[in-house]
């Protein structure tokens, strides 16, 4: 296959029948999602968000959401997909860098602020076949569907290989969040990386119940399905309480995971709660979920949208527990066959070494990303040997497989989503009462972060504080305030050493979660 809309055709021609969508409900068949995305290309062509142009799609987890998605793959566009959560000026400030042709809005309140220059749609009516302009609802296609006999006729199917597919973000923790692209070719072999890997077939039902602009629902759920023939689900907002009846109601087989719904289901909920379900593999390892939740085998894996979605995966059966200090989950294991990669400059071969910065290197063109999307042109941060450095700290153990570690620059994560460090500090700035400021992290009681607001000042303030908060999406707010002294600076550029702050002398905190209660 040469592009992601052959993929979809073939697939819709094979197994029209298939589940697409949300669980839960009615959900639409790849058939009927097909159908309705075919009949938006027209409109999509019309009004300027067709074959070879940028398109920004920003949006909740769907039917509509996944609708638009496939629309954009079948018409040729090249679609960005962004976090939704994002405050309007952030949004702004991010495509700037991409100069999008269009912006398609789906399940969130679309914004004049964003991409002025742009046309803006709103395809929140998409699963049913509806189309609007995103300011004034302006009615483009109403519930147009086209028959699988016109898959043919699909724009995308003349993509090539290697032209751009679109671009996922980064997630902002040194900077406002930069643009990955992502060519045809990078998707493709990424899905038959993970339908291989965790063996996909026609007899799966596989459920990644996470936001779709990142790798893991979009690249491993959503496009591996596809590759293996298998029935697709997400979900629109998860829930502990129904999520095993879902599994169950569903007869899902695979579950595509992170650490935080992990956490959250072992406390939450327990065996019985599971009992009935078919699932036979899961993406995410954990030695306690395998046991507790009765999963024959699990995943873990290293990689990130740079290094091609994954770049090493190890299979882990239930009741192993593996020596790692580290944990199961961070094991990255073998790498890719296409991907050679290497710790603290030196090759793979070997083991005993100290813990280094991960590189990788693809050995054909389109594994991994084609660089940082920028407004003055494509930045490819690749050394004159290929090598990409991950900025991630890892190890190789006795048996020459990698270890994760940890990220080697600085960053927060709460509730699965990295924090854009810059902008947080860049809002609570302004505060009246606080001369200098800086954001990091201490522990949460699940495995992610809470964020910890340090300030300077005669006294925290704690009303204005929370006022700021109020305007940040939930996993951009911070949980508590610490007033210093001062705020420890590089002495030359005057940048934040933010690893000093969790030990710097605090004359004042403030539980922010409690204040504003």
């Amino acid at each position: 296959m040469r592009n992601l809309a052959e993929l979809v055709c073939d697939r819709a021609r094979r197994r029209p029948g298939a589940r697409f969508g949300m669980a839960g409900g009615t959900t639409p068949t790849l058939g009927q999602a097909a159908g309705r995305a075919l009949g938006a290309i027209g409109t999509l062509e019309e009004a300027g968000a067709g074959l070879g142009k940028r398109v920004t799609l920003i949006g909740t987890t769907s039917d509509a959401y996944l609708t638009a998605w496939l629309a954009l793959v079948l018409a040729g566009a090249e679609a960005a997909l962004v976090n939704p959560d994002y405050p309007d000026e952030l949004l702004a400030e991010m495509l700037e860098q991409l100069s999008p042709d269009a912006v398609v809005w789906s399940g969130r309140e679309a914004s004049p602020a964003v991409a002025t220059e742009a046309v803006h749609l709103d395809a929140s009516g998409l699963d049913q076949g509806m189309l609007a302009t995103a300011f004034d609802g302006t009615v483009l296609t109403d519930r147009a569907t086209t028959g699988p006999d016109r898959l043919a006729d699909a724009p995308g199917l003349g993509r090539d290989r290697f032209d751009v597919a679109g671009w996922m973000h980064t997630s902002g923790t040194t900077g406002v969040p930069k643009f990955c692209e992502q060519t045809h070719e990078y998707f493709l072999r990424l899905g038959r990386f993970i339908a291989d890997s965790m063996c996909f077939s026609e007899a799966d039902t596989v459920l990644a119940p996470l936001p779709m602009f990142h790798i893991n629902p979009l690249g491993y759920g959503v496009i591996g399905g596809l590759t293996g023939g298998a029935e697709v689900l997400g979900l629109e907002r998860f829930s502990a309480s129904r999520f095993w009846p879902l599994v169950r109601d569903t007869e899902a087989t695979v579950l595509i995971l992170h650490a935080p719904p992990v956490e959250i289901l072992k406390r939450a909920t327990g065996a019985a709660d599971a009992a009935g379900h078919r699932v036979s593999r899961m993406f995410f390892a954990d030695p306690d979920f395998l046991e507790t939740f009765g999963i024959p085998l699990g995943f873990s894996a290293y990689g990130s949208t740079e290094a091609g979605g994954l770049s090493h995966i190890w299979t882990w059966r239930r009741g192993e527990r593996p020596d790692l200090a580290e944990g199961m989950s961070r094991y990255g294991g073998r790498a890719r066959h296409e991907v050679q990669w290497r710790v603290n400059g030196t090759a793979e071969a070997g083991s005993g070494m100290t813990a280094g910065e991960i590189e990788v290197r693809a050995d054909r063109p389109g594994v991994l990303f084609s660089g940082y999307r920028r407004a003055d042109g494509l930045v490819q941060p690749f050394d004159g040997g290929g090598w990409f450095a991950t900025g991630d700290l890892g190890r190789v153990d006795d048996s020459g497989n990698l270890v994760f570690i940890e990220r080697a620059s600085e960053s927060i994560r709460v509730k699965g989503e990295f924090v854009p460090i810059g902008y947080v500090e860049q809002r609570f700035s302004s505060v009246e009462g606080i001369s200098d400021v800086a954001v990091w992290r201490r522990g949460s009681e699940l495995v992610d972060d809470e964020i910890v607001l340090y300030v300077v000042g005669d006294a925290i303030p704690t009303e204005a504080i929370s006022a700021v908060s109020d305007e940040l999406p939930i996993f951009m707010r911070p949980a508590a305030a610490a007033r210093l002294a001062e705020i420890p600076r590089d002495s030359g550029v005057g940048k934040v050493r933010r690893r000093l702050l969790a030990d710097a002398t605090v004359l004042e905190w403030v539980n922010l979660s409690e204040a504003s209660g």
